[in-house]
C-alpha cells in the first residue's frame, strides 16, 4: 500500500487541478457506511474499533472540505434503526458520541475556521450524558457561521418528516396557521434541519446504493455519488472522484 502512495497523490493532483472553485457543492452530505465490515474484514469482532476509525476518516474529511472551501457538511452518524444493534455496541457508540462532542467542543481547528456544529435527529432519544455532551458541542460553536458541520444523530428522514407534520397541525389546531397557508416552507421550517441549504451532493460509501432513510425531504434535488470504499477506508482520492462526479453532471430541476 506505500508503494501506491506516490501514485494516489499524483492522482489527486490531477483530479484536483481541474475541479472549478466556482462549481464546488456548498453543502455536501455523507452516508458513512462500512464501519462494522471494516472491523470483520481487520479480524476484529470488536465492530466499535471501525467505529473509532471511521471518526479519524471524518476528521481528514472535515479537513479537505474547508481546503475546497466547502461550507456545509453533514454526515450520517447514527439512525433510530441503528438502536435495535445488540446492547454492547450501542452502549459503545453513545461513549463515543460524548467523548468526541465533547472533544470538538475544544479542538483548534474547530475554533479557528469557526466551524459551528449542530446535532439534528430526535435527540430526545440519546442518554442524558450525549444530549450534554451535544448542547457543551453547540454551545462552544454557536456564534460562528462560516462553515457547519451537522451531525445527524438518532434520525430518520421519515420520522422527521412525521414529527414535522405534528408541529404543523398542532399550530394549525391552536389557531396559529391556516391550513391554506401551508406549503414547502412550512415543511422546511419545521423539520430538523430548519434553517439550513439542502445538500447539493450526497455521497454514500460501502458499496450500497441506497439512501436509507437520510434527508429524504432535502435531498429531492440531490445528486448522488456511491463509492465502494468502506468508510474507514475513504481516500481524498475517492472524495475528489466524488465532487469531480457532481461538477461533470448537469444539474436538472423537475422531471
Amino acid at each position: 500500500m506505500k508503494l501506491l502512495k506516490p501514485i494516489y497523490k499524483l492522482y489527486e493532483w490531477y483530479i484536483l487541478k481541474d475541479l472549478k472553485k466556482e462549481k464546488m457543492p456548498r453543502h455536501v452530505a455523507i452516508i458513512m457506511d462500512g464501519n462494522r465490515r471494516y472491523s470483520r474484514l481487520q479480524g476484529s469482532k470488536d465492530p466499535i474499533q471501525g467505529h473509532k476509525r471511521g471518526i479519524k476518516t471524518l476528521e481528514k474529511v472535515l479537513d479537505w472540505c474547508i481546503d475546497l472551501g466547502i461550507e456545509i457538511v453533514t454526515v450520517y452518524a447514527f439512525s433510530t434503526e441503528n438502536f435495535k444493534r445488540p446492547k454492547r455496541e450501542v452502549e459503545g457508540l453513545m461513549r463515543l458520541f460524548e467523548e468526541n462532542f465533547k472533544k470538538v467542543a475544544k479542538t483548534e481547528k474547530i475554533h479557528k475556521n469557526r466551524v459551528k456544529i449542530k446535532a439534528v435527529g430526535n435527540l430526545d432519544l440519546l442518554p442524558e450524558n450525549v444530549k450534554e455532551a451535544i448542547r457543551i458541542a453547540e454551545k462552544a460553536t454557536e456564534e460562528y457561521d462560516d462553515r457547519i458541520l451537522n451531525i445527524a444523530i438518532g434520525y430518520d428522514g421519515r420520522l422527521e418528516i412525521v414529527e414535522a407534520t405534528r408541529k404543523i397541525a398542532q399550530m394549525v389546531k391552536e389557531g396559529k396557521l391556516d391550513p391554506e397557508d401551508i406549503d414547502e416552507e412550512t415543511i422546511n421550517d419545521n423539520l430538523y434541519t430548519a434553517g439550513l441549504e439542502d445538500p447539493h451532493l450526497i455521497i454514500r460509501t460501502s458499496g450500497e446504493e441506497r439512501l436509507s432513510g437520510f434527508l429524504l425531504w432535502q435531498s429531492s434535488y440531490s445528486e448522488l455519488y456511491f463509492c465502494d470504499s468502506l468508510w474507514p477506508e475513504f481516500r481524498k482520492v475517492d472524495f475528489l472522484r466524488a465532487l469531480r462526479s457532481y461538477q461533470e453532471r448537469e444539474r436538472r430541476f423537475g422531471t
